[in-house]
């Protein structure tokens, strides 16, 4: 599923806290939303695999949630949202579509590394693929309450995700045709940090 996607159901999740405990609610929304991005800084070193921990992440995401509930700082509070967020983020990509540029194609059966299991988890394909109208869809249902019930700056990040998703939904198609055309012309010396995908349209798939 799409970035933004993912950073709005991060924030989503730490509604319920942000709720209870208004005081606290500025650390939970900012790591959920930081959780939900955190996985993704990967994109261009080892996709879905250097920062994504299927496993890891919820395991670690107990403790730290049994911490912040016991110990609830605002540090407590944003780590442990981090992680959940984090775990969120991995899982979901599980029933997304393949490690691919054009994953309506459905021609890959990598979804997530799981580094516990050792290998790649398949994706499900409940959702066809990021950026999809499906993708958008969540990412709107998720949105709602959090523009009804969280306030500034946050309103303004919701809105911010909700506005890049939508362009990043209209565009995805296109922006898979002219990825192998703009990073095809990338100097020798800096093509080892593009994604195979990007290229030639192979995914980055490996034992």
């Amino acid at each position: 599923m799409m970035l933004p996607t993912h950073a709005l159901v991060g924030m989503a999740l730490a509604l319920p806290i942000a709720m209870l405990a208004p005081d606290l609610a500025p650390a939970a929304l900012l790591g959920g939303f930081l959780g939900g991005i955190l996985p993704d800084l990967d994109l261009y070193a080892g996709h879905r695999r250097t920062l994504h921990f299927p496993t890891l992440y919820p395991i670690a995401a107990v403790p730290a949630a049994l911490l912040a509930f016991l110990w609830p700082t605002t540090v407590a509070i944003a780590v442990a949202f981090v992680l959940i967020g984090a775990a969120a983020h991995c899982r979901m990509d599980i029933y997304g579509g393949g490690l691919e540029l054009r994953p309506w194609e459905g021609t890959s059966d990598h979804a997530v590394y799981d580094h516990v299991a050792r290998k790649w988890l398949p994706p499900r394909r409940f959702v066809a693929y990021d950026g999809s109208k499906g993708d958008l869809g969540i990412a709107t249902l998720v949105a709602a309450p959090l523009v009804v019930l969280v306030e500034w700056p946050f309103v303004a990040l919701v809105a911010g995700a909700i506005g890049i998703g939508v362009v990043y939904a209209l565009l995805r198609r296109r922006l898979a045709a002219l990825a192998p055309v703009v990073f095809g012309r990338v100097p020798d010396t800096l093509s080892q940090y593009v994604p195979a995908r990007y290229r030639d349209d192979t995914s980055e798939l490996r034992p």
